[in-house]
């Protein structure tokens, strides 16, 4: 494997010794790992195949160190989290240029999609519970999360998503993995109700915290949800949106996941811990009340940091 004509990005993170790089010209990406990437590799194949917007892929193989390289087209320069940034001018508001593109993108995804449902069985949602949402670590590590009303909640989502076609999936879409023709980094893939990935990629924003960044407006929100579910419509589904409350009670285990829990000397990490299982328990809350969960009244980690007084929105 020569890489003398290839500039390296970044390592990868989700890939010990792994790394990716760029062609000299900008058309073509190179990436190196082990077997995770290997069946990276074998998943993005296939999707393409069924008209997923993913990278092709142009040559794979493995050199005589055991390292395993694939080669693919490039989507595009920037990612679209990318393009928020460099857009900000001196605000936070998101770029409707950003949103227009997101939209555009995950419709694409949406309809190839819902084009190629797959049977996977009748536990199928419970499966999609656990892996998307890291359930069982989270709980392990979490024990006091473990309540009654966390499991009856997520029953309550899974009793609301029976009959919704489960697809395969991304697991971890937002605007850092979407390009503006297609989608990069399947190594989480597996099956989710038809939705899940695309209806959540403006929602989770305020799971960041609110600290740096952009944000999107009650609009943006709105307009997307409004593109994906005339999308589902299109092809013959049901609209995405009205299981925005139970995809994102899932969502919020996945991020509290990433936040292991840590000694309180940490103060950061500490902070960050505490303030996911706050978002998680007031996404609970509101489910419980409303069958929704609205994340524009999620606290901001400065507010939840301040103390009760400040911490949640009206």
């Amino acid at each position: 494997m020569d890489t003398t004509d290839w500039r390296l990005v970044k390592r990868r993170t989700a890939d010990a010794g792994g790394a990716v790089y760029v062609s000299a010209d900008g058309t073509r990406y190179r990436r190196t790992g082990g077997p995770a990437l290997r069946s990276e590799a074998a998943f993005q194949q296939m999707a393409a195949t069924l008209g997923y917007p993913v990278p092709q892929v142009l040559e794979l193989g493995e050199t005589s160190s055991g390292t395993f390289f694939v080669d693919e087209d490039s989507l595009g320069g920037q990612s679209l989290h990318e393009k928020a940034l460099a857009s900000l001018d001196g605000g936070r508001e998101l770029s409707d240029q950003v949103v227009h593109q997101l939209a555009e993108v995950s419709s694409r995804l949406l309809a190839a999609q819902a084009s190629h449902p797959v049977d996977g069985g009748p536990d199928a949602l419970r499966r999609w519970v656990e892996q998307a949402g890291w359930t069982d670590n989270v709980f392990t590590e979490n024990p006091d999360l473990d309540t009654h009303a966390a499991r009856a909640a997520l029953v309550r989502a899974t009793d609301e998503l029976a009959g919704t076609p489960m697809v395969w999936g991304h697991l971890d879409y937002g605007l850092p993995n979407v390009m503006p023709a297609g989608i990069i980094d399947w190594q989480h893939h597996g099956l989710v109700p038809l939705g899940y990935d695309v209806a959540l990629a403006l929602e989770v924003i305020p799971f960041k915290g609110g600290a740096k960044g952009y944000t999107a407006t009650p609009q943006q929100r709105e307009r997307y949800l409004t593109v994906l579910d005339a999308a589902a419509h299109a092809t013959g589904q049901p609209c995405v949106s009205p299981h925005l409350g139970a995809f994102l009670l899932v969502k919020s285990l996945f991020f509290l996941a990433l936040m292991r829990p840590t000694d309180p000397a940490r103060g950061d990490k500490h902070l960050k811990w505490q303030y996911r299982r706050h978002l998680f328990l007031k996404g609970i809350d509101q489910y419980e009340r409303t069958g929704n969960i609205d994340t524009a009244l999620f606290p901001t980690l400065d507010g939840f940091a301040s103390g009760p007084g400040t911490a949640d929105r009206p």
